[in-house]
């Protein structure tokens, strides 16, 4: 049997993965958390194959308690779960040590094929996701401009591509607001943009932005 701890803010979708593994005959859910905390005390104090782990989460995000995980826990295997496009975040999930990356309009079929095959040692890797990584391998500085971007800094400027004040931003991600302005100045530099208006349009012309 294939132990499976679920990490997930959204008890419904959370109720609902638990549901799809107990409902299979060699994947079954052993603890479940809503956000960092939970789900990290779960990963210390019961024993699992795998970890579901969605990319959104409140405060500390997904990709902050994946690296978490895996300083700990560098055996147990990761597949990271998000409503955003491959796109956005698959990459950064990887480079921080994902065994893999499914969007949720995934079938619940590839969601247990991809907990069975990382849980014996593989990576599971779209067929879309393996030439995003074949292509940063071969040119690692001709991505888009948010590539450079540190996890905190991307946030930031999808945040603000959404309309978001700092303090907003600083509230939901549980940062100062001197913080998100620091990240805000960094992004700024980075992508060579000036101000909101032009990180704005940058979201909106790379779809970087979704409803809330």
């Amino acid at each position: 049997m294939i132990r499976v701890i679920v990490g997930d803010d959204h008890v419904i979708l959370r109720k609902g993965l638990v549901s799809i593994l107990r409902e299979s005959k060699d994947v079954s859910c052993v603890a479940e958390g809503g956000n960092a905390a939970e789900i990290m005390r779960a990963v210390r104090d019961t024993p699992a194959d795998a970890l579901v782990l969605d990319v959104s989460l409140p405060g500390k995000s997904g990709i902050d308690v994946l690296k978490q995980v895996k300083k700990e826990m560098p055996r147990l295997p990761v597949l990271m779960l998000s409503s955003h496009p491959e796109d956005q975040y698959a990459l950064r999930s990887i480079r921080a040590g994902a065994a893999g990356y499914l969007t949720k309009n995934s079938a619940p079929q590839e969601l247990l094929a991809a907990l069975r095959q990382i849980a014996s040692g593989r990576r599971y890797i779209t067929p879309e996701l393996a030439e995003s990584l074949a292509q940063f391998v071969e040119n690692p500085t001709e991505g888009p401009a948010h590539e450079v971007l540190s996890d905190r800094e991307f946030q930031t400027l999808k945040l603000i591509g959404a309309g978001h004040s700092l303090t907003e931003i600083a509230e939901r991600l549980c940062l100062s607001v001197k913080t998100v302005s620091v990240y805000r100045g960094r992004l700024l530099e980075k992508m060579k943009l000036k101000n909101n208006a032009e990180l704005t349009r940058y979201a909106l012309e790379n779809h970087l932005v979704e409803d809330d």
